[in-house]
């Protein structure tokens, strides 16, 4: 009884610990408008020793990257909710497209979109680094797609399943770097309309690959 008493507090302070971390991440991005801040910032911040920050992560960008999954998770729940009230099709490859259409259309992708620009800086040639942490925050959350769309048509060709998901995602990726240079990162009316005329010309673009089954 006592081994386990000591292994819930043990759990409990782990959890409280990468809980301060994040919140104090999301105060400094909020206070300095971006990453500029370092690991000593954060764990005077977290009121925490500097070690305790690597205890839970690697390193300051895999601090911003969970800020930002943090920030993404509604969306993508969002997004795979919209999935999972879509009728499933038959497997082939335009309707495992019309599915995931459906739910890019339903979900709020620009205000994630926006919000990881507030974190992570823009995703331009300027701030390679913010590529990156870009590009690994959308390959966390394709990771999750895939997942969902294997397990909604377990019959259909996986390799197919998974090109679609990344062709769809990694596209999603190009407009939103197109979307915060001509327009963004504004929320206003004009800059969803923005957002969505390019979503709409992507799925112009990617469905002409998935329009006819062999």
């Amino acid at each position: 009884m006592a081994v386990t008493l000591s292994i819930d507090r043990r759990a409990a302070l782990e959890a409280k610990h990468r809980a301060a971390i994040l919140q104090a991440a999301r105060d400094l991005i909020d206070e300095r408008g971006g990453r500029g801040f370092s690991v000593d910032d954060l764990a005077s911040r977290a009121d925490i020793a500097r070690r305790t920050v690597f205890n839970h992560f690697g390193s300051l960008d895999e601090v911003l990257l969970a800020v930002c999954e943090e920030e993404l998770s509604v969306i993508v729940d969002r997004f795979l909710g919209d999935m999972a009230k879509t009728p499933v099709g038959d497997g082939s490859r335009s309707s495992m497209f019309d599915e995931l259409e459906s739910a890019a259309r339903g979900a709020d992708l620009a205000p994630a979109i926006a919000g990881m620009y507030r974190i992570l800086g823009d995703p331009g040639k300027d701030d390679p680094k913010a590529a990156v942490l870009t590009q690994t925050a959308f390959a966390r959350v394709t990771d999750r797609l895939r997942d969902e769309v294997a397990r909604r048509h377990p019959a259909a060709d996986a390799l197919d399943a998974a090109l679609l998901v990344e062709s769809l995602m990694s596209g999603i990726v190009v407009i939103a770097e197109h979307w915060l240079t001509t327009t963004g990162p504004r929320l206003d009316r004009e800059a969803l309309d923005d957002w969505d005329a390019l979503l709409a010309r992507l799925v112009h673009s990617v469905r002409s690959g998935y329009m006819a089954d062999d």
